[in-house]
């Protein structure tokens, strides 16, 4: 009876995938509402995000990793190849200008919160680094999630089920139920929203900034 269970939930998952994965996110989401009102401990917090995102993250990893980088050289443009890169090189101006005048701030709010006590300059600069690394880990992970996103909608296209994508033909060509589930769950608009809560989770999960006075 259980072994026909699962073989039912199993084929109902990879009719409808896409559908399964946005409940299975939703749930985790409201989940996570819960754990933040309620002020369960960080660590749980950090559990239910990594549940919520995980059958998404997996997914879109398998697909990715089994698509060899010609298919996306083939599907762009010599112009979306340089405007790609372009803005590559902008952001990155962009975001070395900001950690120069960040680190400028940075070393001068030590100074005046140490007020001239060098022993506690170590200890005030490292709570302002507790602070700072996971909104910097967050704002890269959204990078990370957009990127993969925008390179998902080109493989597999927005349906939940695409008639015909660019997903190559071996990955797990003899499980045709897994394969239909795992390109279902590797949906870009699922992947993004979920990729993003996290990035927005991240600078909560670290706590709060204590700089000793």
């Amino acid at each position: 009876m259980a072994g026909v269970a699962g073989t039912r939930i199993v084929g109902a998952v990879a009719r409808h995938p896409l559908a399964w994965g946005v409940a299975w996110s939703l749930a985790f989401g409201a989940l996570l509402v819960v754990a933040l009102v309620a002020e369960w401990p960080t660590w749980a917090d950090a559990l239910v995000l990594t549940a919520m995102v995980v059958p998404s993250l997996a997914a879109t990893v398998t697909v990715l990793h089994a698509t060899p980088r010609r298919h996306f050289d083939e599907m762009g443009s010599v112009f979306g190849h340089f405007a790609v890169r372009y803005a590559a090189l902008v952001i990155a101006v962009i975001a070395w200008s900001a950690s120069v005048v960040v680190g400028a701030a940075i070393s001068q709010a030590i100074q005046l919160a140490a007020e001239g006590r060098e022993d506690e300059v170590i200890g005030i600069g490292f709570d302002i680094m507790v602070f700072l690394v996971p909104i910097l880990v967050g704002l890269l992970w959204a990078a990370f999630v957009l990127r993969c996103a925008w390179f998902l909608a080109r493989v597999r296209g927005w349906s939940e089920a695409p008639a015909a994508d660019r997903v190559p033909t071996p990955m797990l060509e003899g499980r045709p139920a897994l394969r239909r589930t795992v390109i279902g769950l590797a949906h870009p608009a699922l992947f993004g929203a979920t990729g993003l809560v996290v990035a927005l989770m991240l600078p909560a999960l670290q706590g709060t900034l204590e700089v000793i006075a």
